[in-house]
């Protein structure tokens, strides 16, 4: 688990500088172009990249935003062979933006009615 954690972190440190840049295309084409591994997932590999991925959080040295967050967690399923997306929305009124990962459409990091509270405007 410690090691999980570890990538989780360093995930999230790596967005976190495009996220500074104000890149945010750049996170966008870097999950979209994460390799998907070419071997089975474990069973429990949602529930505990998901878990990795938020102790990482609580522990990272700023507040996490969610871009950052789901950004973090697609990249790091994708590559335990989990085919996940990272699904991007907005409301508009009031307007907010919201980002989340979605794996055979079910919601993995995020309460599952999100999906009501904004329009899709793009997966990768």
């Amino acid at each position: 688990m410690t090691f999980l954690f570890c990538r989780a972190y360093a995930q999230l440190l790596s967005l976190e500088v495009l996220l500074h840049r104000g890149q945010f295309s750049l996170i966008y084409e870097k999950v979209s172009q994460c390799p998907l591994s070419l071997q089975s997932p474990a069973a429990d590999a949602i529930p505990r990249i998901c878990e990795s991925v938020d102790r990482a959080s609580t522990w990272y040295v700023k507040r996490v935003l969610c871009l950052q967050r789901s950004g973090a967690t697609a990249c790091l399923l994708k590559r335990a062979g989990v085919q996940a997306e990272l699904v991007i929305g907005a409301q508009l009124t009031p307007f907010r933006a919201h980002a989340w990962v979605e794996v055979a459409g079910l919601i993995v990091n995020d309460k599952p009615y999100i999906r009501e509270m904004y329009q899709v405007l793009a997966r990768c």
